[in-house]
């Protein structure tokens, strides 16, 4: 039986540029659908934050190219906290899921794993790596 679970991941950027934004956005996306083996149908509703030095374009702009086109998304700024990790997207997605919620897998990329070490270490030992 499927219910509602929430999945969690983030990325790091190197500049606040388009292609980038859009190239990091997917990427987390896709290992976050494919960890977790969530197909579009499952997709509920998709968060996404991005830190106030991100102005290029909104995070949801390359989940729409990818071709996800009827799952509600929403993008919103980041808490402006002082020594914050920069450049950084997270993402947070509902969606339905057979998966007990201890064995949900969430991503973190790009040198964002130091925002969540304890899911970063625990997504690791779920893969066997």
């Amino acid at each position: 039986m499927k219910s509602v679970r929430a999945f969690r991941g983030a990325t790091q950027l190197l500049a606040d540029d388009k292609l980038e934004m859009r190239g990091a956005v997917v990427e987390l996306l896709e290992e976050i659908l494919h960890g977790n083996e969530i197909a579009n149908e499952d997709l509920i509703s998709i968060l996404f934050t991005a830190t106030p030095d991100l102005k290029c374009e909104f995070p949801a702009v390359g989940v729409r190219m990818y071709g996800i086109r009827d799952v509600p998304l929403i993008c919103a700024q980041e808490i402006d906290v002082t020594a914050s990790l920069p450049r950084t997207i997270r993402i947070l997605i509902h969606a339905e899921s057979k998966l007990p919620r201890g064995e949900v897998v969430h991503k973190y990329l790009r040198g964002a794993e130091i925002i969540r070490p304890d899911l970063a270490e625990d997504a690791d030992l779920k893969n066997g790596e």
